[in-house]
């Protein structure tokens, strides 16, 4: 079997996670890996405000992945990793995420020289993001900070943050806990944070998801495979976590309801506990002025259908016009 993945440093990480842990399910598979070169990291060199990346909306998400499908459907792959955020809610026809397993922590983190949590860091600080969604959610509770956009993987954001670029920078838990970044997790019910140290990469605080819900499918990673290869599927399957599936289901049938290609700030976290799913979402004003926020809970295997009944919802709470003022995909 011939793994796909993007080149950079935690992509590499995740498909190597992802590698062990089927070796491990299967003694004796040979998995080779492919290292493809996508139009977003081919972007990584433009002007960061002309970039729309991460958790931006379908087409800013496609370009991480774009050229991996298309290297599966040639058959030159047989599987791929991705960061489920990358994929945009549709998928191309012929392919399929077949397994997702089991999630990291889906939560924002803040990264300063000082340890110093969001609602620590000084009037006007610099704060390094090139998320819409984390911006506005930060606007709202910090509308005294200056966001700033910031390029690069997660090594290079942190690198112009401890060279004094930015005073901070807001990263994915998810992506430091897998390059072996994130120390202590611990969080304060206020919203304040305890930080935890990072040596030699500044100091980590988690941000509470009711302050910044994350993006639908953070934390997650999708194992995508061609339809008609059934083989790959029944091994993969070994992995598959199925509260990890039905969490990211609600939060993209969330996202898929208010227009999966809208560029607004959109934020959807679900959560099983035992044979119930609840979900929290989040539209809001890019500038923070605005936010609606709605959570409701469902059966396990009814996350769809309560991400798509909260998404129509938070329309008709307010978020029709914000949908409308960041324009439609």
């Amino acid at each position: 079997m011939i793994l796909g993945t993007r080149g950079s440093p935690l992509a590499r990480a995740q498909s190597g996670w992802v590698r062990d842990r089927l070796l491990a399910a299967h003694p004796g598979l040979d998995i080779g890996v492919s290292v493809i070169v996508t139009s977003g990291d081919r972007q990584q060199s433009a002007p960061a405000d002309t970039f729309f990346g991460g958790d931006g909306g379908d087409s800013a998400r496609g370009i991480f992945v774009k050229e991996i499908e298309e290297a599966m459907l040639a058959g030159r792959i047989d599987l791929a990793v991705h960061s489920f955020k990358d994929l945009p809610t549709g998928q191309p026809d012929g392919l399929m995420v077949c397994a997702s397993p089991v999630r990291e922590d889906p939560r924002d983190a803040l990264v300063t020289r000082e340890g110093l949590g969001l609602l620590d860091l000084p009037v006007g600080a610099r704060v390094g993001t090139s998320s819409p969604r984390r911006a506005a959610q930060l606007r709202a509770a910090r509308p005294d900070l200056l966001f700033v956009p910031v390029r690069g993987n997660v090594g290079t954001r942190i690198r112009k943050m401890m060279e004094g670029e930015f005073d901070a920078v807001v990263l994915a838990a998810a992506g430091l806990n897998r390059l072996g970044l994130l120390g202590a997790r611990d969080t304060e019910p206020s919203g304040g944070v305890r930080p935890g140290e990072v040596t030699g990469s500044g100091v980590v605080s988690l941000i509470p998801e009711q302050l910044c819900v994350p993006a639908a499918g953070q934390g997650a990673l999708a194992i995508e495979t061609r339809v008609d290869d059934e083989p790959t599927r029944s091994i993969v399957s070994a992995i598959a976590d199925p509260a990890t599936a039905a969490e990211v289901a609600a939060e993209r049938a969330f996202l898929a309801e208010l227009g999966g290609g809208c560029r607004v700030p959109v934020a959807a976290l679900g959560r099983v506990n035992g044979a119930r799913l609840h979900l929290r979402g989040v539209v809001a004003a890019p500038d923070g002025s605005s936010l609606v926020r709605v959570e409701g809970e469902s059966a396990v295997d009814a996350g769809q259908e309560l991400g798509r009944e909260l998404a129509r919802r938070a329309i008709d709470r307010g978020a029709g016009p914000l949908l409308l003022l960041a324009g439609r995909g």
